[in-house]
């Protein structure tokens, strides 16, 4: 992957998503409740409404799961430059934000940083 690239992570009842910073490390939002959500994810973390956002290795966070780029979403909307991308997702680190399966989830905000327009079609 390079700089600014969505990553898709299959988990067994959802996917995932993560933000590629360069280096071998990603940004996502994970679940506040886990230790080590991107790992192991129970059904109950998918619900949850706190989750905080993390830069982490990209091996820790996909594990044995499988996992693309997607970026396809460029078809239909224009990437902001790779230097803004990482600048408005270092801004987010350490930080606490909302999050549920139907609003706010793991798509919207990688496609937030990417784009600056949260939208998922895992929700529509």
């Amino acid at each position: 992957p390079r700089p600014g690239d969505l990553i898709e992570i299959d988990r067994p009842l959802y996917q995932h998503w993560a933000l590629y910073l360069g280096d071998g490390y990603v940004i996502n939002v994970t679940p506040v409740d886990e230790g080590a959500p991107s790992l192991s994810v129970c059904t109950t973390s998918i619900f949850t409404r706190k989750a905080k956002v993390k830069k982490q290795l990209l091996k820790e966070v996909v594990g044995n799961d499988i996992w693309r780029l997607n970026n396809k979403s460029d078809q239909y909307c224009t990437p902001s430059p790779v230097e803004e991308i990482i600048r408005r997702a270092e801004r987010w680190i350490d930080k606490e934000v909302p999050h549920s399966p139907f609003v706010r989830n793991y798509e919207d905000f990688v496609k937030l940083l990417r784009y600056q327009d949260p939208f998922s079609y895992q929700v529509s």
